[in-house]
């Protein structure tokens, strides 16, 4: 086999045979290339040629992960040529990384972003075995163009000044006080009319820290968002040429900082102002050298403080959330009232209160104050009244205490009720209840004592307010009836039964023992009448059985001394030995009464009071029989008894202190005669109908 030499025209016909394709397609940042027919062994008489490019700013990395070229000397026969342009990176072949010109597992670097790989074969590729060939993979890598210059530039550095470099490329920068000239490179002077908005940042003169240039007029204005206050904090490295003339400094070279609304401050020497609370959003720093001397320059590092809000926390009664030790710009307070307080602002209550901290130092709100709350006028409470124990003007934890106006009415449980002003504005008892309780109409406990007064037909004169449950009736003739609640009166059914249907026929009056002045006050209004559904109309006069009715009144009457209903009894309440019976009826004269009149009766035992009664049914055929619903009482000698005219009137026994109505005066045969006794009708057996007629017309 002869060896053909490659001569310097060979090369170039070489080069010249390679054609680069240029095609508008996506960067290639890595990829793999393999002789031809890889793994298989390479073909002989070929020659291959493969034009690497990644972008612009990186290199090219070629490692061979197989390498298995016919070995020769000077890779004579076959071989694999790797280039940059017109300079030959490395010709290789071989089968071992011992072989000379075997390329080994050391990756080839390109010096830019272009590579070429010629792979040469001869006529035969001879050997115990066939050679395979090789196989390798290509990356782009990034330069560092900061640190190593473009091969094809010269060798100053890419940037006059900072040179950064960036992810295949690089980008030039300069100090504080120069600009990047249009060329990308260069940095010239230019230290005037910068505006810094950052919330901080860092500040140096001109070079630092190099010495500053001479001539030097720079102008620094930080101005950050209101409601931000500067903080300057100079480093120790300070230094500005002091010079004294006649007690002036800082003649020629300075530092002039300038807050507006304070005195500009001129630093100068080797002194560092140190930190400087402006206490502004704006700060303007001018910096100044002449043409001679020397300043070896400064920096600082600027910082920013939201505003402070002063703010006195000691509101009366009241609280401030959060409760921070200092407030700054934003920030947001609440004040909250204690217990018992109200919030209060410009004379007028206010639901809550919230302010926030403005930019210039002051709230956007002034502080509420806390004023205590106030229940209101206390209800009044009908046929009661309340005073006060504690407090005044109605005002939080004031006490309260109601009371009904007694001896006439009383609550059901207690003398009398305390009530507070609470938080919620509402005056409540001790159990939390806002309810007033209502005062109840004292029943049978009149004024004056009747134990020892004793007539109605044969009785005595009654004294005001001896009676006062008593009621004169008229309904075409006279009768009487009983006061048992504020609107409701009970009477016989006989005084009704002929003005049933019209109650405007009915009239009633109460509070006087004298007739005369009685009739002189209208009559009480009455809303219905309501005899009980037993009684039979009785025009003959011969049956009296279920003889009751109730009268409801339009409004309810208001109890005194003189006005008073009497008690109803308990359920089947056995009869007292003896009772009471007023009323206006005939007197023993036969005339009938102006006055009231009352009588002591004994209750007459019922066999006696039948036997009484059947009698008289023998020898006349107008007396009613005697039922289970009536009782007798009187005397056996006569003389004393009620009479026409006290019908409906009551029959009361007393009970300790109370007088409660046993019996409606109803019917007899002739009054006050020996043998002969009153009848009544009894109350006990009726006290379902009474309730349920009262709770179906209210």
């Amino acid at each position: 086999m002869m060896e053909p030499v490659i001569s310097s025209s060979t090369f170039s016909l070489l080069l010249l045979w390679v054609t680069l394709s240029v095609c508008d397609c996506e960067d290639v940042m890595y990829g793999q290339v393999q002789s031809p027919l890889y793994p298989d062994p390479y073909p002989a008489d070929n020659h291959t040629q493969w034009d690497l490019e990644v972008p612009p700013g990186y290199k090219i990395q070629l490692t061979f992960n197989y390498f298995d070229i016919e070995p020769s000397a000077d890779c004579y026969y076959d071989s694999l040529m790797v280039l940059y342009g017109r300079k030959v990176l490395g010709k290789f072949c071989g089968q071992r990384s011992t072989d000379a010109h075997h390329p080994g597992n050391k990756p080839i670097l390109s010096p830019g972003n272009r590579l070429q790989l010629v792979f040469v074969t001869d006529d035969s590729n001879p050997g115990p075995r066939m050679h395979l060939g090789f196989s390798a993979f290509y990356q782009a890598v990034d330069v560092d163009e900061c640190s190593t210059p473009v091969p094809s530039e010269d060798s100053d550095p890419p940037c006059s000044q900072i040179c950064l470099n960036t992810l295949g490329s690089y980008m030039c920068a300069c100090h504080h006080g120069y600009q990047l000239q249009a060329d990308g490179r260069t940095c010239v002077l230019d230290c005037g009319g910068g505006v810094y908005k950052e919330s901080e940042g860092t500040l140096y003169s001109p070079g630092y820290p190099n010495p500053s240039p001479l001539g030097l007029d720079c102008v620094y204005n930080i101005s950050v968002q209101p409601g931000f206050e500067v903080t300057l904090n100079f480093t120790n490295n300070f230094h500005i040429e002091q010079i004294y003339n006649k007690g002036h400094i800082c003649l020629f070279h300075w530092l002039l900082v300038t807050v507006p609304g304070k005195k500009p401050m001129k630093y100068c020497g080797e002194k560092s102002p140190g930190v400087i609370h402006t206490g502004s959003h704006n700060v303007q720093l001018e910096y100044h050298t002449d043409r001679a001397g020397q300043s070896r320059g400064w920096s600082l590092h600027y910082t920013t403080q939201r505003v402070e809000c002063k703010l006195d926390k000691s509101i009366s009664k009241g609280r401030v959330t959060p409760d921070f030790h200092q407030y700054f710009y934003r920030d947001y307070i609440h004040v909250r009232c204690d217990q018992g307080y109200k919030l209060m602002m410009g004379g007028k209550e206010i639901k809550s209160y919230k302010s926030m901290c403005q930019h210039n130092g002051k709230w956007h709100l002034p502080l509420p104050e806390c004023k205590i709350i106030d229940c209101g006028d206390p209800r009044p409470l009908l046929n009661g009244g309340v005073r006060f124990l504690s407090g005044s003007n109605n005002e939080y934890q004031s006490l309260i205490q109601y009371h009904c106006k007694e001896p006439f009415y009383a609550f059901r449980t207690a003398h009398s009720v305390n009530f507070t002003c609470t938080a919620d504005r509402r005056w409540r008892a001790n159990d939390n209840n806002a309810i007033i309780p209502p005062c109840y109409p004292v029943c049978g406990r009149p004024t004056v004592d009747l134990s020892k007064r004793g007539k109605v037909l044969g009785g005595k004169t009654a004294l005001a307010g001896s009676f006062p449950w008593q009621v004169f009736l008229t309904s075409g003739g006279r009768g009487g009836a009983s006061i048992i609640g504020d609107r409701w009166l009970m009477t016989a059914a006989h005084n009704l039964e002929q003005v049933k249907n019209a109650k405007e026929k009915v009239k009633v009056y109460v509070g006087n023992i004298h007739v005369s002045e009685l009739v002189k006050s209208p009559s009480l209004a009455i809303a219905s009448l309501h005899i009980h559904p037993g009684y039979k109309n009785n025009d003959l006069r011969t049956n009296f059985d279920n003889d009751i009715a109730l009268i409801k009144l339009n409004s309810s009457i208001t109890f005194n001394m003189n006005v008073m209903p009497v008690c109803l009894p308990e359920q089947d309440t056995e009869l007292s030995t003896t009772g009471l019976v007023s009323g206006f009826g005939l007197t023993e004269d036969s005339h009938t009464a102006n006055t009231l009149r009352y009588i002591r009766l004994p209750v007459v035992e019922q066999d006696e009071c039948h036997r009484s009664i059947e009698t008289e049914r023998k020898n006349r055929h107008d007396v009613a029989p005697l039922t289970d619903n009536m009782f007798c009482a009187g005397l056996p000698e006569g003389g004393k008894d009620t009479c026409s005219g006290d019908s409906g009137s009551a029959f009361v026994m007393k009970n300790d202190d109370t007088y409660w109505v046993a019996g409606i005066v109803s019917w007899g045969v002739d009054c006050g005669q020996p043998g002969k006794y009153g009848i009544y009708t009894r109350v006990a057996k009726y006290l379902n109908w009474i309730q349920k007629t009262m709770d179906e017309n209210q």
